[in-house]
């Protein structure tokens, strides 16, 4: 049956809406039982979307709207998930990925009634994505540490410099530029066992409407002490606590050289998209500490 332009802009809207509330109503599914942060979400609520799309709406090839819905669901995620924009910027390439993946495979089994037992495949490759870090069985690995090494000048006293305080610049990574909160000033000295640190950070500008700022703050503690070594252990995280769990700064120095080592678990899930760009994002900001302590 031919639908007259009018109707087919009507059932099109029609189905832009209904991927919206589906992957609303997902998403307080999922927070109400502490699944916000798993693959579940990640992979499911784009998933959730393009299907619904694909279910309701009567376009000519669903890969566009798909794409088209998953823009505007975005621009609406962070004043009504109060997420941050390091947040949506991280979660928009894998929302897109899904989306792409589910319009292909759609408009592909449209193009021919053939190959519709496709989607006998497609679906349950899709599940077992989406199921990635939902339960222990189905999680990757959750541990990882990265390191950056610092040259350091002839005669310069790291040890010295360690027990003072940073001198926090002007940030250089692009990536971190992307919105990351950025140290203000440490407050506390030292590097005897017990020493605390507390790393003041840039609050948290939220994309809620109306949302005040959240100040941001890390505290840390020596604790273990060596010839050329001091390890932070985390007591206390305001700052990425909401992205990765960081454990501890490890620094060794030596033989013209400083090494920062960063500890954490993700918390992130799926683990192939997630794990790659924490990884990342602590590797620079290992260098970061490292030039903070000796220029």
């Amino acid at each position: 049956m031919r639908l007259e332009p009018g109707w087919r802009a009507r059932l099109t809207l029609a189905g832009v809406l209904a991927g919206l509330f589906a992957a609303l109503g997902l998403y307080q599914v999922l927070e109400a039982n502490g699944l916000q942060q798993t693959s579940l979400f990640y992979v499911g609520v784009p998933a959730v979307i393009a299907i619904t799309v694909a279910l309701t709406a009567r376009a000519r090839t669903c890969t566009g709207l798909i794409m088209a819905t998953i823009t505007i669901g975005l621009a609406l995620a962070g004043p009504l998930l109060g997420e941050g924009v390091v947040c949506l910027l991280m979660a928009a390439p894998l929302f897109y990925l899904v989306g792409l993946v589910v319009g292909l495979a759609v408009d592909w089994m449209r193009r021919d009634t053939g190959r519709r037992n496709a989607s006998l495949v497609v679906a349950p490759l899709l599940l077992a994505v989406a199921l990635e870090g939902a339960t222990p069985a189905t999680s990757l690995p959750r541990e990882g540490e990265v390191t950056a090494v610092r040259a350091v000048a002839p005669g310069t006293d790291v040890e010295a410099a360690l027990a003072g305080s940073p001198r926090f610049g002007p940030v250089t990574s692009p990536f971190l530029r992307l919105g990351f909160p950025r140290p203000v000033r440490s407050e506390g000295l030292g590097l005897a066992a017990g020493d605390a640190r507390t790393v003041v950070f840039t609050p948290r500008r939220s994309l809620g409407i109306g949302a005040p700022l959240e100040p941001r703050s890390m505290t840390l503690r020596v604790v273990s002490r060596g010839p050329g070594l001091a390890v932070f252990g985390v007591e206390r995280d305001t700052t990425l606590a909401r992205w990765l769990d960081l454990h501890a700064a490890e620094f060794r120095w030596g033989d013209g050289r400083l090494e920062v080592t960063l500890r954490y678990r993700r918390t992130f899930d799926p683990g192939w998209y997630f794990g790659p760009l924490q990884r990342y994002a602590l590797s620079e900001a290992a260098g970061y500490l490292a030039a903070a302590f000796v220029p």
